[in-house]
């Protein structure tokens, strides 16, 4: 709350179109102090009618009582990191709650009027056979959740994931089962009739996430709390330090203890081949004439050549990722890349 009084807005009169609270567990609030928060939010931003406001959430903080709560601070979506609706895979996964409070808190969320939710699933793991995938994909859909947000188990160096894989404790990564559950989840839920608008993220029709599609449109957007980052929708980022003690000690002394870089034209145009390589629209070839000129556009489309048809397709002047492509995402936008 202090950082925001502290922050000064990028132009005067803006409007702030969407809220997010999380990662974290924003869910452990209390009622008193998400009031406080909203409250200051609003004395510092205006915030439009109709924003949209997500809460991220996880199932075993889910109770009638916090939804009313949340329902009556403004909160209206929520994304609940559900992971799996099997004990096996949650216990391997060290989450707290149970398969239980995963399949409860959805219909329990939608019975306190809560229309709007995205929830979280991995896949990938020792632990999920196609099978399992597949019946979690599907009770999503019977639930007639709008938004899923689905990733691949990615093992991070230095963790105890790591260390107990290394040691053999726990079986390792398997990438063509990975692979393959992400080419049946693109095809599950397409013939459910969602919309895969980005690599990682399927909605019904009008309920993409404002919020994360802002970032991939490389609008404006404020951070707030230590490692946040915030844009400025051109050509300077930011982002607090990650330390909880430096930064409260820093914001008690009236500083906002903040890093600061300017893009220069060439990381702009790199950030908008990866985040829009991302999307469903895919790389505006125009855009990049418009913007960087026709000698990139060219030098873009020629080395795109090569993945053309098998990885890459061109569709109404889009470069735009192939189902076999999205497998390769992160390499492809990489290999497009300027220096």
């Amino acid at each position: 709350m202090k950082e925001i009084e502290l922050t000064l807005p990028f132009e005067s009169n803006e409007i702030i179109e969407t809220v997010y609270l999380g990662g974290g567990t924003p869910s452990l609030l209390e009622a008193i102090e998400l009031d406080s928060l909203f409250s200051v939010l609003q004395s510092k931003y205006t915030i439009a009618p109709g924003a949209e406001i997500t809460l991220e959430s996880n199932p075993d903080d889910i109770s009638p009582s916090q939804l009313h709560t949340w329902k009556r601070t403004g909160i209206n979506r929520l994304s609940i990191g559900i992971q799996s609706f099997f004990e096996e895979d949650l216990i391997w996964m060290n989450r707290a709650h149970t398969a239980k409070q995963a399949l409860d808190c959805i219909p329990m969320a939608q019975d306190a009027g809560f229309n709007n939710i995205s929830i979280d699933l991995i896949y990938g793991t020792p632990t999920l056979p196609d099978e399992r995938w597949q019946w979690n994909v599907e009770k999503v859909i019977d639930l007639g959740v709008p938004h899923i947000s689905c990733y691949a188990l990615t093992v991070e160096p230095k963790t105890a994931l790591q260390q107990f894989i290394h040691k053999h404790k726990m079986q390792d990564i398997d990438q063509e089962q990975q692979a393959r559950q992400f080419l049946q989840l693109i095809n599950w839920l397409n013939n459910a009739g969602y919309e895969h608008y980005e690599i990682s993220n399927f909605s019904l029709a009008g309920k993409r996430s404002r919020h994360n599609t802002s970032y991939w449109k490389g609008k404006p957007y404020y951070g707030f709390g230590p490692s946040a980052h915030s844009f400025n929708g051109t050509n300077t980022r930011s982002w607090n330090i990650a330390n909880n003690a430096l930064y409260i000690k820093s914001v008690n002394e009236g500083l906002v203890p903040a890093e600061k870089e300017i893009l220069t034209a060439t990381q702009q145009l790199n950030e908008y081949i990866m985040t829009s390589l991302r999307t469903m629209e895919g790389i505006n070839i125009s855009t990049i004439e418009k913007k960087y000129g026709q000698i990139k556009s060219e030098q873009l489309l020629k080395t795109a050549g090569p993945f053309l048809n098998d990885r890459i397709v061109i569709e109404d002047n889009h470069l735009k990722l192939t189902n076999q492509g999205k497998l390769f995402a992160d390499g492809l936008a990489a290999t497009l890349f300027f220096d």
